[in-house]
């Protein structure tokens, strides 16, 4: 008997052309390139004979599974995704796409992020999902706007310092 759990929340279904150019080029370098490689090595792999003690042939068949789990999850993501081209109107306010600073008012640090979609975030580049908690509390916000996000590390104060569409 299974555990019956709520669903997950859905993610925003929205990204920056780049991001989708790379969403593909993944799709297509796992399925052209990368599949057929692990293929071929577990073919030689099952080929040794005994599959039970086969450490080669046990690895291959989990990378394979890996590799058709991601490449699953993106042909049913891509189509779905809605590539936003344009900036917005306002230019001077939080939108999807915008570069941000900004200034924790209790410390005096300042951090940049870029605000794009949740398959296209990475930590190290500043870019936050427009899920998050910290977007979705600056969105709509304009220079000197200060506003209040809850982190992981509790209730943080936050002024906009700067608002940039590349």
């Amino acid at each position: 008997m299974s555990r019956w759990r709520p669903p997950s929340p859905s993610s925003t279904a929205i990204i920056t052309r780049e991001g989708f150019e790379r969403l593909k080029a993944e799709l297509d370098h796992l399925w052209h390139t990368v599949r057929p490689e692990v293929v071929k090595a577990l073919a030689a792999a099952a080929a040794e004979g005994d599959r039970s003690e086969n450490a080669e042939y046990t690895y291959r068949k989990k990378q394979l599974g890996e590799i058709d789990r991601r490449a699953r999850y993106l042909s049913k993501r891509i189509p779905v995704l809605k590539v936003v081209e344009t900036g917005p109107s306002q230019r001077d306010a939080v939108f999807f796409g915008a570069t941000i600073e900004l200034e924790n008012v209790d410390t005096g640090d300042t951090v940049r992020y870029r605000i794009v979609g949740p398959d296209e975030t990475d930590a190290r580049r500043g870019w936050i999902s427009i899920d998050s908690p910290l977007a979705r509390a600056v969105l709509k916000k304009r220079m000197d706007d200060e506003f209040e996000a809850e982190l992981p590390g509790g209730r943080t104060r936050f002024a906009v310092i700067a608002v940039d569409y590349d």
